[in-house]
This record gives C-alpha cells, structure tokens and sequence, in this order.
C-alpha cells in the first residue's frame, strides 16, 4: 500500500519540517478560512505568525487581537484534525473543533456563546434561516448517522455533508471554519485530495451553498475546482494523489 497523503502531513507535522506541504497547508488554510469569515490578517501576517509567533500590523494599521487569537487556534486545530483524521467522525470531534477555535477569544468570555457547544440562540446563515437550537443536536446526529454509514465517502458525499452541515449551523459562530476543516480531515480519511476554499472564491462557495438544492452544480464546481488547485501543490511537492 502506497503511502498515503495523511501519512505525510502528520510525518512533517511530527518532523517540524519548514517549507513543506504541512507547513503550507497550515497558512493558507488559516488565512484563507479565516478571511473568508471577516478577519483582517493579510497572508504574509498569518506567515509571520506561524513561523515566527510574532506579527507585523504596519505603522499605521490596528491588529484586531480575535483574528491573532484564532489564526493561532487555526493552527492548533489543524493539527488536531490530522490527528482525528483517520477516526469515524461524531458530535464530539466537532465539538472539540469548535472549541479549539474559539477559545480565548472575545466571544468565548460571552456566557450565553457556548464554546464547544452547540448554539443557544436562533442565527442565520447569511440571508438564510438555520435549524433552532433545540433541534440542532438531533440534526446533526441524524446528518452523522446517514453519512457514516457509507462505506466509503466520495467527493460528492462529503460536499454534500457540508452542505447539511452549513444549513444546520449548528455553533453561534465558527460554522464555516468547523465545517471546511471538517471537509479536509474526512477527505483524507477517504483518500481524497482535500481542498481549502479560497478567500477569492468565497462568493461562489456561498452561492453554491444558497443554490444547492436547486442547482447543486454550483458549490461541487467550485469545491472540485479548488481540489484541482490542490492536486497542483501536490505535483509541486512530487505527491502523488
């Protein structure tokens, strides 16, 4: 059996190896998942704070510290997704998920907010109406049940989770960010080239996932498009896929 792309990312994760496919997938992911959700950091910010704990904000420019914070937690929680990778994924794993990234920052302080918990309070997702919280826990559990009893996931079942899963929006916040690593560790797990859906992209991702139901094509071209961008930073790194 031929080595699989998990096995690198946790064999340079494990190395500390610098300049590697692990250590680019970790800052672009951040950036990326993170901007797409508001933060402010530019990738060469995300860069600094990965590789040197520090970050350049510019002579004139405010840093908010929630983005510090959770680009930091991104990192964390990559590498806690490497580490469940491989594991049948439940209500507990994506939980911890949403723990990992949200801790210490403003909302975490919030009583009512429920950090690593599910939603208390009613939330849209953008311009759409989500489960309601007293329904979430049963949603999601029947959601985990029809996906983990296939056998083996392919591409489009696994866009299709997270579009159930984004619909649900089970956290007050950090649906997104839970929802899209959710989408690399079961790639991975099912021998798939993952994906990180870009910043740039960000307005077709979210029209594909407002179309979905009628026109499905949407969020699955845009998903398979960036697997292609992924698959040529493999090549670049002599990965087979």
């Amino acid at each position: 059996m031929g080595k699989r792309l998990l096995d690198y990312l946790v064999e340079e994760k494990e190395m500390k190896l610098k300049g590697g496919l692990y250590h680019h997938s970790q800052i672009e992911f951040a950036y990326n998942t993170n901007h797409i959700e508001g933060s402010r950091l530019t990738e060469d910010q995300t860069r600094y704070i990965y590789e040197t704990n520090t970050i350049n904000s510019g002579e004139k420019e405010a840093v908010n510290i929630d983005d510090i914070i959770e680009t930091k937690n991104h990192f964390r929680c990559f590498d806690y997704m490497l580490d469940t990778a491989d594991k049948e994924l439940t209500s507990g794993i994506i939980k911890e998920y949403h723990k990992i990234l949200k801790q210490g920052t403003s909302d975490s302080e919030k009583e009512w907010f429920k950090v690593g918990k599910y939603k208390t309070r009613p939330n849209f997702a953008g311009d759409t109406e989500t489960t309601e919280p007293e329904k979430v826990n049963t949603e999601i559990e029947k959601l985990l049940q029809s996906y983990v009893k296939k056998e083996k996931a392919d591409i489009f079942d696994i866009i299709e989770f997270h579009y159930y899963f984004e619909k649900i929006h089970p956290f007050q916040d950090g649906n997104g960010r839970v929802g899209r690593l959710i989408i690399f560790k079961e790639c991975l797990k099912n021998d798939i080239v993952p994906f990180i859906i870009k910043d740039k992209n960000k307005q077709f991702y979210y029209r594909g996932l407002k179309e979905y139901k009628k026109i499905d094509g949407y969020l699955k071209d845009t998903c398979l498009h960036e697997q292609d961008e992924f698959r040529k930073i493999l090549e670049y790194f002599k990965i087979q896929s």
